[in-house]
């Protein structure tokens, strides 16, 4: 007895939704928070129909779909003009009205509900595998530089001699190692320097960890986070002015990897006046032939757990490495500062929604595998987190389903009956 295959309907089957996937992602949005959030930044002040929720889910659908213009975004919309309604849009956009929203609606408003989105379900995405209560406690920070297609904000380096220069925005990044999801960004033009940023490691709590490379040096800003408690690691400066103090014993193990650890003093300021008590940290990587000096305020966690901290920094740049891969930002919507925050600060909230469903699936999966899935299927009415438990799984199952339904159209009086 055989069936043709090309006939195979939905059933019952657990594996298909009665909502998209894009509905389920939007389901880790409080919709009540949109709304405050909207309320307090007065981005609902001249609104008739575009609110901030609809721009919210436009916007995610631009990033997840890799759309590259209005136009584009505009003619996907009116693909799937009827399944629309799931997503609680109620009417269609027009590209004039999307192209003023992006330019007015202030990038604030996304960044707060990024924020609001990520502080509700930030305990699912916690590392379980994590035991050491230090890694607990530590903080990754970087930047990463977006370029952009004119100079709208001062982009690094000369002048080109043809053509115009580019302009350049920077994220700079906070991340908790136990999560791979940013917890704090802040923007700013690509030519500002990166240790204006160290003053947001202030808002951490005291005990935190935090490690960073020496594009964020700032002697003064290392002296303030000894006075709250918060413990740096990064590497020296070839021209850091120091004097060596104490010299600590270091591990007899060969294979340790510590050269040396002593207690410095590091000098900055006018006329080199100031002080800073450091650690230094001399340390041979064996596997990449290479010497790192680190320097800490920290004086009670071993030389090796030192090291290990700084080598945990490399997670923030494989975050950004998902991020550009997934999500490139290379065309951008709008030609203005806040148009650009938006779109960015989109790519981020799409990013933290696939990570969330990521954290709730069991099996493993390659986060680019991922999203490709989502974004292929993003308005199919497929159960996301059935399917990526067992994807082949769900194809027996409508197999299973349809086969009992030719049988039962055969012989009708068997309905029901075990062959």
């Amino acid at each position: 007895m055989s069936y043709d295959t090309k006939k195979l309907d939905m059933g019952k089957s657990t594996n298909f939704s009665g909502q998209p996937i894009f509905n389920q992602l939007l389901k880790f949005i409080d919709k009540s928070e949109i709304r405050k959030i909207a309320k307090q930044h007065g981005a609902e002040r001249y609104v008739k129909k575009f609110t901030t929720y609809h721009h919210v889910v436009v916007m995610l659908f631009v990033a997840i779909e890799s759309y590259h213009s209005l136009r584009e975004t505009i003619l996907g919309l009116l693909a799937n003009a009827h399944k629309l309604s799931h997503l609680g849009l109620t009417y269609l956009v027009r590209r004039s009205t999307f192209s003023e929203a992006n330019s007015r609606r202030s990038s604030n408003v996304f960044g707060d509900i990024y924020m609001s989105t990520y502080r509700k379900h930030a305990p699912f995405l916690a590392d379980s595998r994590l035991s050491d209560a230090d890694m607990k406690r530590l903080y990754i920070m970087d930047s990463t530089t977006i370029s952009l297609f004119k100079d709208i904000l001062h982009g690094v380096g000369r002048n080109p001699k043809e053509g115009k220069k580019k302009g350049g925005i920077k994220a700079h990044t906070i991340i908790k190692a136990s999560e791979n999801v940013p917890c704090l960004i802040r923007y700013s033009e690509a030519v500002r320097h990166d240790h204006m940023f160290l003053e947001e490691v202030h808002n951490l709590a005291p005990g935190s960890i935090i490690t960073f490379d020496k594009g964020y040096v700032d002697y003064a800003q290392y002296e303030a986070f000894t006075k709250s408690h918060i413990w740096y690691v990064t590497r020296l400066k070839d021209n850091a002015l120091y004097q060596a103090r104490k010299e600590h014993d270091i591990p007899d193990d060969a294979d340790s990897g510590v050269l040396k650890d002593e207690e410095i003093i590091l000098y900055y300021g006018d006329n080199k006046k100031q002080e800073h008590r450091a650690r230094r940290i001399a340390y041979w990587d064996d596997e990449n032939k290479r010497l790192f000096e680190f320097i800490t305020n920290n004086f009670e966690l071993s030389a090796e757990k030192i090291a290990l901290i700084y080598k945990k920094r490399w997670q923030i740049e494989l975050l950004f490495k998902q991020l550009k891969q997934n999500f490139p930002l290379k065309y951008f919507l709008g030609d203005n500062e806040n148009a650009i925050e938006i779109q960015i600060w989109t790519a981020m909230l799409a990013n933290l929604l696939i990570t969330l469903i990521k954290s709730r699936v069991k099996r493993s999966w390659a986060f680019s595998n991922l999203v490709s899935i989502i974004r292929q299927q993003l308005m199919n009415y497929i159960n996301v987190y059935a399917f990526l438990e067992d994807p082949e799984g769900s194809w027996r199952e409508i197999i299973k389903e349809n086969k009992l339904k030719y049988q039962n159209s055969l012989f009708p009086e068997m309905e029901g009956a075990y062959f």
